[in-house]
């Protein structure tokens, strides 16, 4: 059964139309993040992989914000940098109206217990040596100062919250599915009460029926606890369902950004065009023309000068090679960056 049939109407209407006018949780302002590359005898740095290069987007307190793009774009490493798992070559980030940019790690330990993250893979994320209980109930050893009552209880209350019993607290990791060890990695990113829980890639290890479920309880978690989410992911289905807006990235810059439904009846870049083509669809009278993208992804230790998607795009014309083109507003928070749409051309 196809994923559009198992989602509940949450995907439509949890929370959405209650986050315009929120203020801003988080900010992003001209990330960078690169990576040296190391060669030579004395392993002098010969050059840098840009996996973020020059990233700005903005997140409203209680809205999903979904990023796609194809393996290798810098979705991850933008939302580890976000979190400051990964410092920032330069850039600034604001979280709930602090730069957290250059905070030592005492001072930033007072964020953390606000900003979370559920990985891709919960067996890797999960200590398989210690059981459900004392994963859910680590972060409040360190972060609070909870009894240990308090803390049992907060485990059961959570261990609820995502669908599981609380006799499963005595259990290991390995004795559940991939979609229950999941649940349980929600169950640890809520036990501070965060205000933004980055989501990177969460059910892409997992099966459609089983995705369905945990997209539905993210939502309704979501909407109890008004959280905020960064949800990445390179299944632009997966992303139509769970988010507000949805921006577009390709080697390490945003391509798109845009509402949810206008960037999905509508995109605007040829990146975001080739993508949606590419997503499978049961209605037959709307089916988008497959576009068929030539030549690879260009490496970010080498990036095309200009635009750097013109190396893969039918419209590129000598402009394109010369000028990088920055995210233009075409209206109603629709941003797209292309030449296509440079004013006055």
């Amino acid at each position: 059964m196809a994923l559009e049939q198992q989602l509940t109407n949450n995907e439509t209407s949890q929370l959405h139309n209650q986050n315009q006018g929120n203020e801003i949780l988080v900010e992003a302002k001209n990330i960078k993040k690169y990576f040296p590359i190391k060669g030579g005898i004395l392993k002098h740095t010969v050059g840098h992989v840009k996996a973020v290069d020059d990233v700005s987007l903005s997140i409203k307190q209680g809205e999903t914000l979904g990023l796609v793009g194809e393996s290798g774009s810098g979705k991850s490493t933008l939302g580890r940098v976000i979190l400051r798992l990964l410092e920032p070559t330069e850039g600034e980030i604001i979280f709930d109206k602090e730069d957290i940019s250059h905070l030592s790690n005492r001072k930033l330990r007072n964020y953390r217990k606000n900003m979370q993250i559920v990985f891709q893979d919960p067996f890797a994320s999960l200590n398989s040596k210690m059981s459900v209980g004392e994963l859910i109930e680590e972060p409040l050893l360190v972060q609070s100062s909870a009894t240990k009552p308090e803390r049992k209880q907060k485990c059961i209350d959570l261990l609820e919250k995502v669908g599981l019993r609380a006799s499963d607290r005595t259990k290991y990791p390995h004795e559940f599915s991939g979609g229950q060890r999941q649940r349980i990695s929600i169950a640890r990113a809520l036990a501070l009460n965060p205000k933004f829980i980055i989501c990177d890639e969460p059910v892409s290890a997992l099966d459609v029926s089983i995705q369905a479920q945990v997209l539905n309880l993210m939502a309704d978690l979501q909407d109890e606890f008004n959280l905020t989410y960064l949800f990445i992911a390179h299944d632009l289905s997966v992303v139509k369902h769970i988010s507000d807006r949805v921006a577009v990235m390709y080697l390490g810059r945003i391509a798109e950004i845009a509402p949810k439904k206008p960037l999905y009846d509508n995109p605007l870049h040829p990146y975001t065009k080739a993508l949606l083509s590419s997503v499978p669809s049961t209605d037959v009278k709307h089916r988008r023309e497959k576009i068929h993208l030539t030549g690879d992804l260009p490496s970010p230790a080498d990036p095309p000068s200009g635009c750097a998607f013109r190396t893969r795009c039918i419209h590129a014309h000598e402009k394109c090679a010369l000028e990088r083109p920055e995210l233009t507003d075409i209206g109603d928070g629709h941003y797209v960056a292309c030449h296509l749409y440079d004013q006055g051309r």
